[in-house]
């Protein structure tokens, strides 16, 4: 059966938010679709992309460092101390990165730790909903 493990012991889920610049306007149109949802969780984002949901939709999100600069190796790490219980990244799959070798690893640990994992708009919504069945 399908679940979202909730490694903190209580009742909010703790949700990663991070996009490639050439996704970060797809990330804010689905933010936008689901801020009354995403409001309801404890919500960590990489630098430049937790400061535009903050920024433009008003979000309560902890930002961390950006991506290339350790933000992508700071979630790993809650990963991997599971505090983290998902992880949505939309991932540009057309654009070199060059901290490439940081997304394999941040996916992987993600995969590794059993940790909930969207790399795109359809998955998004999947977990989503099922958060919020579970959730409200």
């Amino acid at each position: 059966m399908f679940g979202i493990k909730k490694r903190n012991g209580d009742d909010i889920y703790r949700l990663a938010l991070v996009a490639h610049d050439g996704k970060k306007p797809d990330m804010l149109k689905w933010a936008k679709q689901n801020a009354k949802t995403l409001n309801k969780f404890k919500l960590f984002g990489t630098g430049t992309t937790g400061g535009m949901l903050k920024k433009e939709l008003g979000l309560s999100i902890k930002t961390l460092k950006s991506g290339p600069l350790g933000g992508d190796a700071q979630l790993g790490a809650m990963i991997s101390e599971e505090k983290l219980d998902c992880l949505i990244f939309f991932i540009d799959p057309l654009s070199s990165q060059p901290h490439d070798v940081d997304v394999k690893s941040l996916t992987r640990l993600a995969v590794l730790y059993d940790t909930a994992l969207a790399l795109n708009e359809e998955t998004a919504d999947a977990i989503i909903e099922h958060m919020k069945r579970k959730r409200l």
